[in-house]
């Protein structure tokens, strides 16, 4: 059962003020994901401490300077249901992760960050795996 929207509200804001689209349904995904060859960043946002300590923060410094993504979607792990799972089928050869981050180019994912490589890390260590990243593929 998700969780009260209120109560979610403040967790998707942070990536949307800061210029993430979020993808809230199936059509929405596939819209941006099925079609987008433009690099494409897709966090699955998540209620848990990681995804509040680490990589929201993680997320908002790596896009502070250098190359980056030029589209940022996210869907929210455990809210918008049918969002996710569609997003977890262009998340290929890797197990559903929340929260994780995903970098698509041309449609194909070519890189990822699971929930077991940001749980423990530093905000500052976040943003220089997606930073590192970005560099290769954007």
């Amino acid at each position: 059962m998700p969780y009260p929207e209120m109560l979610v509200a403040p967790m998707r804001e942070d990536l949307v003020r800061i210029g993430f689209k979020e993808l809230r349904s199936p059509e929405d995904v596939d819209g941006v994901l099925g079609s987008e060859t433009r690099t494409t960043l897709l966090v699955v946002n998540s209620v848990c401490g990681c995804a509040a300590g680490a990589a929201r923060p993680g997320i908002y410094l790596s896009l502070q300077e250098g190359p980056k993504p030029e589209v940022l979607t996210t869907v929210f792990a455990g809210q918008d249901l049918e969002a996710t799972e569609r997003a977890r089928q262009y998340i290929t050869g890797y197990p559903p992760s929340s929260p994780a981050v995903a970098l698509f180019k041309d449609q194909e994912l070519v890189w990822m960050m699971e929930r077991h490589q940001i749980e423990g890390s530093s905000p500052q260590q976040i943003a220089a795996g997606l930073q590192e990243a970005y560099a290769e593929h954007c």
